[in-house]
């Protein structure tokens, strides 16, 4: 907004060769008002944002995940505080997941905290990805264990083009996981939608791994 009334004031009072109208001047004093007021708007929004996260590592702190909604903030809190750090991960990659949390039915980081806590996020990415995958590569994976076929049916790429290619990779993922005698759950968050696919749907998919 600096920037903006910036450019505005160089071009219109300083290049000026006379005084400006009246009507000029009174719809300049006008801008210059408004761009004020936004100004102080991204400068709350930006003192807003900083709060909650500060609030989310404080709940965080006190065990209180109840009170925590999902944001892409919070959720990097939570992690980092479950998992420990991991400076490979971006902002838009929090965004992503916790976009995904939200089309799952989650609202809450107790709710994902009770969905995830007795899996062993080193054993399961081990078991999927062959190794110590990255931090949002495990979660991904415990998430995958404890809610089993309904991530898979409630699942943004599931929805989005009902991808028979993300079904069957899930759906061997699972395999792996029973076949090295990790327990697949059948976790369902509380608001979990209702367009979710149907178990039909996802049983004739399993069938055509069978096939394979």
């Amino acid at each position: 907004m600096q920037h903006a009334w910036a450019e505005i004031e160089h071009d219109i009072r300083y290049k000026s060769p006379s005084l400006l109208p009246e009507e000029v001047s009174r719809r300049f004093g006008s801008l210059a008002g408004l761009i004020e007021i936004a100004d102080r708007e991204f400068q709350a929004i930006e003192d807003e944002d900083r709060a909650i996260r500060e609030d989310a590592r404080r709940n965080l702190r006190e065990g209180r995940l109840d009170v925590i909604e999902i944001t892409p903030g919070s959720l990097q809190a939570y992690l980092d505080h479950k998992y420990g750090s991991d400076g490979r991960m971006r902002d838009w990659s929090y965004g992503y997941t916790a976009r995904l949390l939200l089309r799952l039915g989650f609202t809450r980081i107790s709710q994902v905290d009770e969905c995830i806590r007795s899996y062993d996020d080193d054993l399961t990415s081990r078991t999927l990805y062959g190794s110590r995958a990255g931090q949002l590569n495990r979660f991904e994976g415990v998430l995958l264990a404890s809610m089993g076929d309904n991530l898979i049916r409630a699942h943004l790429f599931t929805r989005h083009n009902r991808s028979t290619g993300y079904i069957l990779w899930a759906l061997r993922q699972i395999e792996s996981l029973r076949k090295a005698g990790i327990s697949v759950g059948t976790y369902q968050p509380p608001a979990f939608p209702e367009d979710a696919l149907t178990t039909a749907d996802l049983e004739a998919a399993r069938q055509e791994i069978r096939k394979d």
